[in-house]
């Protein structure tokens, strides 16, 4: 299945006795209707059945909200699966609409923007988006939609991503050490500090009146999610980010579909920041601070230098010095800063802080590909709207049956072999013996461990064998 959306809507009044014990939450809510968006990935059966269960499982009022399944798959066993599915949950009396395209067009922006198009939507003030392999608890609506009723200036409430399979393997553990950073401080500063902070893409809800103030969905990047927050923002649309309310999902349990993901996630930031640039800079309803916020702080800083600086520095010239050694690096800039900067960055995740040297042996070898997919951003290049779905495997692999099929996959040499990484080890494992027979300042410790790290990736000896349970 290539791509799948649900959508909910909540449609108008529900004031009344039966709810009263959330009247403080209610002022002002007869003419509230709102969708609930769960925008397309590549998925297995068992991850639609679980969206779309947890998308009809919210506890909201049955009469305000519509469930809209936006899937733009080519598979018709796929399609036919979801439709029995949407079929079952409207025997149910949820009101669900599945709503197909019969193209790719805009990928999951465009699904987004078709999906809005629906005349049904035009009675709703509200839509919260989830990807779908994401399983709000049933509360979810409840503790959102109170803040933008009662924030009339608010676009945008962003709950945090929960991971069901962080512990699947070493490289999903790698994962959720960079993304708890991600959350527990790049989000929470830029939301309590009114500063900026960009919509993950999912497991948040929007305003209709903000997104259509801000231009709607575009699909000029890969990055429709932090595109059209970037746009709202400069509107003077202000976010929320619920640090407290935690949407579970999945980790690409293969390090394949990580390199897609990483390469977009890279790739259209650096891409947007170009196309953004003037737009910012000539923006007069946002303040000067804000705007050197998104520009400097937001774009250049975390999505373009950051990955430069880790690949060129620790990569490239660390191990160069060694080759030139009149070159001299002191050690407040070799190892101390870095090390106060790695540790703040894991302490997000406290439970993964004996997995620290792994961590950052596996962010240096991403670094690499981060590194080209920013670049290809920033010049436009061949790959630069490439949009390949991530692949989630749901909890299919986790059932038992009588038939256990296989988990170890067919790979061909192409596909198993990654010639950058091997190059790039190999380099590193020169200047760690040159170092180790004729250095003085014991760096051959990090460039053999390096070089190692690249040269398991690059055999493909990492996320490729998706553990049976």
């Amino acid at each position: 299945m290539d791509q799948l959306s649900t959508t909910t809507l909540l449609p108008d009044s529900f004031l009344g006795a039966k709810y009263d014990i959330l009247d403080q939450f209610m002022i002002g809510w007869g003419q509230i209707k709102a969708p609930l968006i769960v925008p397309s990935l590549k998925i297995l059966v068992f991850v639609y059945q679980l969206s779309i269960g947890a998308a009809c499982g919210l506890s909201w009022p049955s009469d305000r909200m519509i469930v809209q399944v936006l899937d733009d798959s080519t598979d018709p066993i796929a399609k036919n699966m979801v439709s029995i599915e949407c079929q079952r949950w409207a025997n149910k009396g949820i009101n669900i609409k599945y709503e197909i395209r019969d193209n790719r067009k805009g990928y999951k922006a465009g699904a987004l923007k078709e999906g809005l198009r629906h005349s049904y939507v035009k009675q709703c003030d509200f839509v919260a988006i989830f990807d779908a392999d994401f399983q709000p608890e049933p509360d979810f609506l409840w503790r959102t939609i109170p803040f933008l009723v009662h924030n009339p200036e608010l676009a945008l409430v962003q709950a945090r991503w929960k991971f069901v399979n962080a512990d699947e393997c070493l490289m999903t553990r790698m994962q959720e050490m960079s993304l708890d950073y991600h959350f527990s401080v790049e989000q929470e500063v830029g939301s309590s500090t009114y500063a900026f902070f960009g919509f993950n893409g999912t497991a948040g809800v929007w305003r209709i009146t903000a997104i259509e103030e801000a231009g709607g969905w575009k699909d000029r990047t890969t990055v429709e999610d932090m595109d059209l927050a970037v746009r709202a923002s400069l509107k003077g649309w202000k976010f929320l980010y619920l640090g407290s309310l935690k949407v579970k999902n999945e980790l690409p349990s293969t390090f394949k579909a990580y390199r897609y993901q990483q390469h977009r996630w890279s790739c259209g930031p650096a891409n947007l920041f170009k196309k953004m640039f003037m737009e910012i800079i000539r923006n007069k309803k946002v303040s000067l601070w804000k705007k050197v916020h998104v520009i400097y702080s937001f774009f250049f800083v975390r999505k373009i230098v950051a990955h430069l600086v880790t690949f060129i520095f620790y990569c490239v010239v660390l191990p160069a010095t060694v080759l030139v050694p009149e070159v001299q690096i002191p050690k407040w800039g070799a190892v101390y800063i870095p090390s106060i900067i790695t540790i703040l960055n894991a302490v997000g995740t406290p439970r993964s802080l004996h997995l620290l040297v792994f961590w950052i042996l596996f962010e240096n070898v991403l670094s690499l590909h981060r590194t080209k997919a920013a670049l290809i951003g920033l010049l436009e290049a061949g790959r630069v709207n490439e949009w390949i779905v991530t692949e989630k495997l749901g909890d299919g692999h986790k059932l038992k049956s009588g038939n256990k099929a296989s988990r170890r996959p067919i790979f061909r040499i192409g596909e198993r072999l990654h010639l950058l990484e091997l190059a790039l080890g190999a380099y590193l494992l020169f200047c760690s013996c040159y170092d180790f027979v004729f250095g003085e300042n014991h760096y051959y410790i990090y460039l053999f461990a390096q070089s190692f790290a690249f040269f398991i990736i690059g055999f493909g000896y990492v996320g490729t064998f998706v553990p049976q349970t």
